[in-house]
């Protein structure tokens, strides 16, 4: 159905390749090869289907523009496109005014637009990206075709990618063609602002590496025990007591509201997590009676425990905070922990034993857990939304819905605890081998390369719900002065894995690559920190 607009575009002098008609399962037989000649232009991830030639365009910032296509769904009304088109276009050609370099210069072989087609009914500009969202894409030098405009972003990531600079200074184009789709639909980076508290410019400067990187989840880890910073407007003395500071050290509702639009701008999921009964010590600073007091004999001991499971009152605030954050946080799920809750407290507190007696729970702590979870889960239901949860909900045998997300975490038999949870029914992500916090000297990005995560025993059925994972960077020793060069390129390895075919696991490939993409990250301003020896080819450029 393209080919007409094609030969126009061969005929206006654009220089194409034709769009492949391969279906989205189809693969390209010659892994080694499709390698090769991504790691000439640095692709990451790789994408599925992948062509080019050694015919190249130049490509002059004067005259290059990225425009709708006749026919397309979206148009000039559809901001997220027009956002994405100015920073594609500022990525390819920002430092020519930085190095002085001409940019009236025509060239004899020349790439002059990059045409973008919509094909949906819907092409859902205003919407915010989900779990369903097509990420599929046809792509040829001088054509974009996708279903939904989120796509779009990532295909101009591609795009910009392709383009490098020849010995003089100019950029180039080879003639190309893609097709492209990720492997899993759940891509995430989780991050951690309790710990230590994380600026505002920092979190969307990594949203921004995200979408470099095909990522299309931010998991916001966004309080914990240390610090409550969420300004909530129901219960306001959560963060001025909670916090490290009421006013230097909060994400207020403009802040909360401005990550999720720089996030959908970029086709990017906000899911936060507001994790309890457990982790909730910052909670208690700013609630009165929400934590169980501990007892040392038989008198209190002036501290506290999770979150105290046999109130009424602990029950009508979480209805009235969940009703609140359903209505902030525009994803279809919340993240709701319920993990690593330390049962000492409530086996110390004569109320909790004697409700423990009275429903029969005996001495078995994980029963009152379940109970304050399955309590919790009803709330959040009532709010219309999905929900995740760690994997001691499920280990404990929470009674959950059907379209619950389990994300395994531990790191002792993972293989095991992804056959029990997908045998049981469950939709699962998995973050276990990814916790970048933990580092080693030398190239550890190799170790997140390898993991495979359907390796476990388990049915096609059973690896259908494994919808993907996340790369976790919790935040004990990490703060906006480490975070950055930290987590990239360290998490691209984990971004590849997730996206591309699972058969791609040449480590030389990737690393010849990724070398070439952390540069790429570094001309964007991205701190990335090195793979190895060696330098990149922009600080010399222009000398």
């Amino acid at each position: 159905r393209f080919r007409p607009l094609m030969r126009a575009l061969t005929l206006l002098g654009l220089g194409t390749l034709f769009l492949t008609t391969s279906c989205k399962d189809s693969h390209i037989d010659n892994l080694e090869e499709r390698s090769r000649l991504s790691d000439e232009v640095s692709l990451w991830p790789l994408p599925q289907q992948f062509q080019t030639s050694p015919v190249a365009f130049k490509l002059s910032a004067s005259r290059f523009k990225i425009v709708h296509a006749p026919g397309s769904t979206a148009g000039p009304s559809c901001s997220l496109l027009q956002n994405a088109f100015r920073r594609y276009f500022k990525y390819i050609f920002g430092y020519v005014n930085e190095q002085g370099q001409p940019r009236s210069r025509v060239f004899d072989s020349e790439l002059r637009e990059l045409q973008v087609l919509i094909t949906s009914t819907d092409p859902e500009c205003d919407a915010y990206p989900s779990l369903k969202t097509d990420e599929s894409c046809k792509f040829a030098v001088v054509f974009l075709t996708a279903f939904v405009v989120v796509f779009v972003v990532l295909g101009l990531e591609t795009f910009s990618q392709l383009v490098y600079e020849d010995d003089y200074g100019v950029n180039n184009i080879n003639k190309t063609s893609i097709l492209d789709y990720p492997r899993f639909s759940h891509r995430g980076i989780l991050l951690d602002t309790s710990r230590h508290y994380l600026p505002l410019k920092v979190i969307l400067a990594n949203l921004e590496v995200m979408a470099m990187n095909k990522f299309n989840v931010f998991h916001w880890h966004i309080v914990d025990d240390s610090s409550f910073p969420f300004l909530s407007r129901t219960f306001p003395n959560l963060s001025q007591q909670g916090a490290y500071h009421p006013y230097t050290h909060v994400y207020t509702p403009v802040d909360v509201k401005s990550v999720i639009e720089f996030a959908r701008m970029r086709g990017i999921r906000v899911i936060a997590e507001f994790d309890t009964p457990g982790h909730t010590q910052s909670w208690g600073k700013g609630q009165t009676d929400l934590l169980t007091p501990c007892y040392s004999g038989s008198s209190p001991s002036g501290t506290f425990g999770p979150v105290n499971p046999i109130l009424n009152s602990t029950y009508d605030f979480m209805t009235s905070f969940f009703k609140e954050i359903s209505s902030v946080f525009a994803d279809a799920y919340i993240h709701l922990g319920g993990d690593e809750v330390d049962f000492s407290c409530w086996k110390s507190n004569p109320d909790i034993q004697k409700f423990m007696e009275q429903q029969g729970f005996g001495q078995d702590y994980s029963k009152l857990e379940s109970y304050y979870i399955q309590r919790l889960l009803d709330i959040v239901s009532s709010t219309k939304k999905g929900y995740m949860v760690w994997q001691e909900v499920f280990d404990n045998e929470v009674k959950l819905k059907g379209d619950t997300v389990v994300e395994v975490w531990k790191m002792n038999m993972v293989e095991e605890e992804l056959q029990n949870v997908t045998g049981a029914g469950f939709t699962t992500i998995l973050s276990a081998p990814w916790y970048l916090d933990y580092i080693s000297y030398g190239q550890d990005w190799k170790n997140y390369y390898k993991v495979e995560p359907l390796s476990f025993n388990g049915t096609p059925e059973q690896k259908k719900l494994v919808i993907g994972g996340e790369a976790c960077l919790w935040g004990e020793y990490v703060d906006a002065t480490n975070l950055t060069p930290r987590l990239w390129p360290r998490a691209s390895a984990v971004a590849e894995r997730l996206w591309s075919d699972e058969n791609v696991k040449d480590i030389g490939s990737a690393y010849s690559r990724l070398e070439k993409h952390r540069c790429h990250m570094v001309r964007r301003g991205i701190p990335a920190e090195p793979l190895f020896v060696g330098h990149c080819g922009h600080e010399y450029s222009g000398l």
